[in-house]
């Protein structure tokens, strides 16, 4: 049976991961499932959902659907599809959960929202072929690359642009399959601003893991975020911002 695994929060006990039941209640695992965690036999209610992962490392990928590098042109002058998957990384730092508060930086005038899946690691992957690459997916879950994009233009690189602390949310759950043209929406106020489906990537799920791993060792729990669709843009304080991917949930957070 598969499950929908949550990170949570009860009082005066450190935070634990669990497997979400129909009840909404939480049966409590003894470690994070892709370490091999297991039901210690108690289910607790009363939780407060946590980011679903700490992962030692955040992996994304810039102009991964055709539609957003085609949009990227107005931003940055430069619109094309890249040959090869285009990775910058967040830092852990930058993760919060749903319902957290997305912290305006006072150095930033335009700050963007990106709606995006992101997978989750499960064992250590180093050089995977393509068609193996599945094997290493312990699950999905939904995540938003918050973008200072005025920082990102006059920087040259994205480092300060995509790694303010909240800039890196990530919920509710992670689920351990998905279907593969799971429907992508992002909404603004209430209001649709990103609609696509996950299959519309340039670079797929399996591609990705086999060119990073590549160069880069993936460990149990790190993060792929995998691009954006097109319809970026700004966000203000005060905005409510939630990204839907059907079969995960909503993600949604505040801008203060």
């Amino acid at each position: 049976m598969r499950h929908s695994i949550v990170r949570f929060h009860v009082p005066n006990q450190p935070p634990r991961y669990g497997r979400m039941q129909a009840d909404q209640s939480v049966e409590i695992l003894d470690a994070p499932p892709w370490l091999g965690g297991m039901p210690t036999g108690e289910s607790v209610e009363g939780f407060t959902l946590l980011a679903p992962c700490l992962p030692g490392k955040i992996l994304c990928v810039g102009k991964n659907y055709k539609d957003h590098a085609a949009e990227m042109a107005g931003l940055s002058g430069d619109g094309s599809v890249p040959s090869e998957p285009l990775l910058f990384f967040k830092p852990p730092s930058a993760v919060i959960a749903a319902g957290d508060t997305i912290h305006y930086p006072e150095q930033s005038q335009r700050v963007d929202y990106e709606g995006e899946l992101a997978l989750v690691i499960g064992k250590q992957a180093r050089k995977v072929r393509r068609e193996a690459a599945q094997d290493y997916i312990f699950g999905y879950t939904i995540a938003n690359d918050v973008t200072a994009r005025d920082l990102q233009k006059r920087d040259g690189q994205w480092t300060r642009a995509k790694g303010f602390d909240t800039f890196c949310p990530l919920g509710p759950v992670i689920v351990e399959s998905l279907a593969l043209d799971a429907q992508l929406i992002t909404r603004l106020n209430g209001k649709v601003m990103q609609s696509s489906t996950v299959d519309q990537m340039v670079f797929d799920p399996a591609f990705l893991i086999a060119y990073i791993s590549a160069a880069i060792t993936l460990e149990p729990g790190d993060v792929i975020l995998t691009g954006t669709p097109s319809g970026i843009g700004p966000m203000q304080i005060g905005d409510q911002i939630s990204v839907e991917i059907a079969g995960i949930g909503i993600l949604e957070n505040v801008v203060g």
